[in-house]
């Protein structure tokens, strides 16, 4: 059994390969290779936490998800398809989304907390994100929380 996320992707690439999965194949190795670079990058190097990970990976969806619509708009089907295609394979190693109740029910506590100290409006926008951050855990994006957060602060 693997012990962290990276071996997990590291295994299913190997798997894929083995099935000769070209999708698959590719955008394990693109992932990767994403992640290395992030293990390299700065002063020393460094073994990435499952939650490093996790970043990765919806930096490199949120990458795919922006292409796809740019082909599409630019009227290339065959390369925005491929672009879904392998967003499709990374967002099957991503926690599940919050759904649109849960959101809610998180800005909602988040916004009673900022409240209590003393804080209305658009001017508690910094402190409810900075308590709900490490809540939601990559397990929504930062503009849907953000517009969530916005949403409940004007009401």
């Amino acid at each position: 059994m693997s012990d962290t996320l990276k071996d997990s992707l590291q295994a299913d690439l190997t798997t894929a390969m083995k099935a000769r999965d070209e999708l698959r194949s590719a955008t394990l190795r693109m992932v990767l290779t994403a992640i290395r670079a992030e293990e390299v990058a700065g002063k020393s190097a460094r073994t990435l936490s499952d939650e490093e990970v996790v970043a990765v990976l919806q930096r490199e969806a949120k990458k795919r998800r922006e292409a796809a619509e740019a082909f599409a708009g630019a009227g290339r089907a065959e390369q925005g398809e491929r672009e879904t295609a392998e967003l499709s394979v990374i967002e099957t190693y991503l926690p599940t989304p919050l759904t649109d109740e849960e959101l809610d029910a998180l800005v909602d506590e988040a916004v009673l907390i900022a409240t209590a100290e003393g804080l209305t409006g658009m001017g508690a926008m910094g402190a409810v994100m900075s308590q709900l951050k490490p809540k939601v855990g990559g397990r929504a994006d930062g503009k849907r929380l953000s517009g969530a957060v916005r949403a409940r602060l004007q009401a």
